[in-house]
């Protein structure tokens, strides 16, 4: 009895949901004409789920096939001006025609278009949390839309796939619908392989990855595919959102899906098998136990990176210690890639052993050599077997002490060793973070330590080349 009380007043829990809907959801690919039965019943959902207590926001594609509607054109052709332009045509009679729709059901609506550029600076981001937010609380459901007029690509979020998961992320949402035309994640495209089975519950998206395909690349009018589903479930599970793929052409289905899990939680040592009748199709994302704060989660996911620090493993290691505050010294930093200010976000990549090679415990990288303990000043008497000095050795004298620890013969600052072909080295994206100087000031002093900074630049803002890193979990 007391299990059903828990449950009854779970289920009526108020929650915040996003609902995505692609271009081709709710245009036609052959005519650009708008779907106006779905429209209307993703309308009479979002009202339903309004009366229901529930805050709702719907990521809405389309201008650009409205527009290409509007001037007759079969195709969005290949100019970024062009785009923009039927982007501007289209956005106005979008959005007009989703105020017609829910006015007939006086539910009010209010238009956001956002770009990278919003979500990348702090202050604009932290606006545009707010507003969504006061939206949310007066009751108004928010549309939001990429402003395709103004982005370019290399602002863009590249499809509203992401653009949901950053939304569902601002607001703190309990649920993701990603609406699209399957009717949830399949081992295998079930057009083309009548052998595809249904993937229910997704824990995590990188092991998925490894046993389902999806090589799909969306409609015509869209441009987005299964991948980008995936990109968007990861990052809203990082978040604490529970991402949801399913059918647009069932949105009424939103409300079965939501009371099915609060009744039958996906995460339960029980799931719920893909032949349970009585379970809507659909698979969902489950969110990470231990989600990203709100800061973490922007720096890594909201900021447009403007360059790369290329770090070695022990630098790695070090970052991923709590104590290091997520900020890096320049002993750890191996090269630096393209062209970026002070306090811009910049992508942290680490050189590593290919998979396999990881066992060589007894190499030392430079960072590891010259790591103390505790957080502070890298200092080279951790070295085994080299006697203690107050003086801080040469950058060359390093490179040195570590070939001579790992048998080999000493190289360039930042290069693999030379007997070794490059064939055994990768970089991968581990995180991002803010620098601290700017890419030419970190190049100069990469490799060095920190109480030489000063005497190379000839000042010294910070003794960390960046701050504020926020690493991804590797596998």
């Amino acid at each position: 009895m007391a299990r059903d009380s828990s449950r009854s007043a779970k289920a009526q829990r108020h929650l915040t949901i996003v609902i995505k809907l692609g271009t081709s959801s709710i245009v036609s690919e052959s005519t650009h004409q708008p779907l106006l039965a779905i429209l209307s019943s993703i309308v009479e959902t979002v009202v339903q789920l309004r009366q229901d207590g529930h805050r709702v926001v719907l990521v809405s594609s389309g201008a650009i096939g409205v527009g290409m509607r509007r001037m007759g054109v079969k195709d969005r052709g290949k100019t970024l001006a062009g785009v923009q332009a039927l982007a501007a045509i289209g956005q106005g009679r979008l959005i007009a025609l989703w105020d017609q729709l829910f006015t007939q059901l006086e539910q009010p609506i209010a238009q956001v278009l956002l770009t990278r550029g919003e979500v990348s600076d702090r202050t604009r981001y932290l606006n545009a949390c707010n507003t969504l937010a006061e939206l949310l609380s007066m009751g108004v459901v928010p549309i939001v839309n990429e402003n395709d007029t103004v982005s370019v690509s290399e602002i863009k979020f590249g499809d509203n796939d992401t653009l949901s998961a950053i939304t569902a992320a601002m607001i703190h949402a309990d649920y993701l619908f990603l609406m699209t035309d399957v009717d949830c994640l399949y081992t295998a495209n079930p057009r083309k392989d009548p052998a595809a089975q249904p993937v229910p519950v997704v824990a995590d998206v990188a092991v998925i990855r490894q046993s389902v395909s999806v090589k799909s690349s969306g409609s015509a009018l869209g441009t987005g595919g299964m991948e980008t589903k995936l990109i968007a479930a990861e990052l809203a599970s990082g978040a604490g959102v529970t991402t949801v793929i399913t059918n647009s052409k069932t949105p009424a289905h939103i409300s079965t899906i939501i009371a099915y899990n609060l009744l039958h939680p996906p995460d339960a040592p029980a799931p719920a098998s893909a032949g349970d009748t009585s379970r809507p199709l659909h698979t969902v994302f489950l969110p990470k136990p231990s989600p990203l704060a709100d800061r973490k989660w922007w720096i890594l996911h909201g900021l447009h990176s403007a360059g790369t620090i290329v770090v070695d493993e022990g630098a790695h290691r070090a970052l991923s210690r709590r104590e290091s505050g997520g900020r890096l010294l320049p002993a750890g930093v191996l090269a630096v890639q393209g062209t970026f200010a002070s306090q811009q976000a910049v992508s942290i990549v680490v050189r590593r052993r290919r998979s396999g090679e990881h066992h060589d415990h007894l190499r030392r990288s430079a960072s590891e050599v010259m790591a103390a303990p505790t957080p502070g000043e890298y200092t080279p008497d951790l070295i085994p077997g080299t006697p203690s000095s107050s003086h801080a050795p040469s950058a060359m004298a390093l490179q040195h002490r570590i070939a001579a620890l790992n048998g080999a013969s000493p190289t360039s600052p930042g290069e693999p060793e030379k007997e070794e072909t490059g064939e055994e080295w990768e970089e991968i994206e581990v995180g991002k973070g803010l620098s601290n100087y700017n890419s030419w000031e970190i190049d100069r002093v990469k490799g060095l330590k920190s109480s030489q900074i000063e005497g190379v630049l000839g000042y010294a803002d910070s003794e960390h080349v960046a701050g504020n890193i926020t690493l991804r979990v590797l596998a």
